[in-house]
């Protein structure tokens, strides 16, 4: 991996890409975490740089409507806050060029308002990727949460520009690899969400390294299936069932199941009573006292994907896992948008590392090569 470190960006014009894909509401930044996290890099940059030049997307732009409301600009302003700094905030009808000429920090509008021309960013556009090159001297990519897609702002850009990835990225990389190559024991993996499919390769790369995987969320009732349970009207993937009966045959002594489940009418049921009306949406009481002691003793944590259907009511296994999490001293890691959305909720203060990739933290997990990552 190429750092920011190996390159020399003395009084140079640098390109930043950044991933400032966050949530916001009447121009107020919702969460705030991707935007503080780029502050190391830019600090960095500005202590040497003549120049910084920060790129960033903003949500899917499929219509001019869309254009109005994913905006850059309360980013823009919040960031000039935080750093307590002038930034020249910039559209693209403007002549780019003499904005950065007459600014020290200029932060460019959202990089997807190119899509509306045949999606020309989020393909990798090749004659998009080297107008972006043509503001600076040298690219640094600090957008981790984007580094799993290929576009013309954080990929095609490198083909023109001396590139290199920035602190966020560096860290980012670092926590995931404490979690494949020699993570402390005992290591557990806390799996959520609704469905196998999505966690099939996490789990392909996964299971062999861990000590133990502990399954919850509506993906769990595709492993029960495929034990033989009557799983009532609870979400399953017929499809899959074969994939967990095979991962339960070869792994069966890791992976650990629901004993039992919160239904619809908030009622608790032992998982081997199932009534066929009776739809499980979140983990009962005996499973969660059962994963606590799973984890008591544990090193290294990976929890990905909440443990019930968290955004409708079902929140209880979730938060209960979440702040038993924070009584142990171990290395934990938090995973996916909505792990790390329900996580910072119920435990505002923790000490919990927090990936900023959903996706591209799972891809990298999986073993897989992230385009964005800037190799040496």
């Amino acid at each position: 991996m190429k750092k920011i470190t190996d390159v020399n960006i003395n009084n140079k014009i640098v390109i930043l890409r950044c991933d400032y894909n966050v949530p916001i509401k009447d121009d107020k930044i919702l969460d705030d975490t991707r935007i503080r996290k780029s502050v190391k890099t830019i600090n960095y940059i500005l202590e040497r740089a003549s120049k910084l030049v920060i790129l960033s997307h903003l949500g899917r732009i499929t219509t001019e409507e869309d254009k109005k409301e994913k905006s850059l600009r309360p980013v823009c302003d919040f960031l000039s806050k935080i750093l307590d700094k002038k930034i020249a905030f910039c559209t693209y009808d403007e002549d780019v060029h003499t904005v950065i000429k007459n600014n020290r920090i200029v932060m460019l509008e959202n990089t997807r308002f190119f899509d509306l021309d045949n999606k020309k960013e989020s393909n990798c556009d090749d004659s998009l990727s080297k107008y972006f090159s043509s503001f600076g001297d040298i690219f640094i990519n600090d957008a981790f949460g984007v580094s799993h897609r290929e576009a013309a702002s954080n990929v095609g850009i490198t083909k023109y520009l001396e590139s290199a990835n920035g602190f966020l990225i560096e860290e980012e990389v670092n926590n995931l690899n404490r979690l494949l190559e020699k993570p402390e024991r005992p290591y557990v993996v806390v799996m959520g969400g609704k469905k196998v499919s999505d966690k099939i390769q996490v789990i392909n790369n996964l299971i062999k390294k861990v000590d133990k995987l502990l399954i919850g969320g509506a993906m769990a009732f595709t492993f029960l299936k495929a034990k033989g349970l009557n799983m009532g009207s609870c979400f399953v993937e017929e499809e899959y069932v074969d994939y967990a009966k095979k991962i339960i045959e070869d792994y069966g002594e890791k992976v650990i199941l629901l004993k039992d489940c919160y239904t619809q009418n908030k009622e608790l049921v032992d998982i081997n009573k199932l009534k066929s009306d009776s739809q499980g949406l979140d983990i009962g009481d005996k499973t969660i006292e059962l994963f606590k002691k799973e984890l008591k003793d544990s090193k290294t944590i990976f929890f990905n994907g909440p443990m019930g259907l968290f955004e409708e009511g079902y929140e209880y296994g979730t938060e209960e896992l979440s702040k038993f999490l924070n009584t142990l001293d171990s290395y934990i890691v938090i995973g996916g948008g909505d792990t790390v959305n329900a996580v910072r909720k119920y435990v505002p203060n923790n000490n919990f590392i927090f990936s900023t990739g959903g996706g591209a933290s799972l891809e990298y997990l999986e073993g897989k090569r992230l385009p964005g990552i800037i190799e040496g």
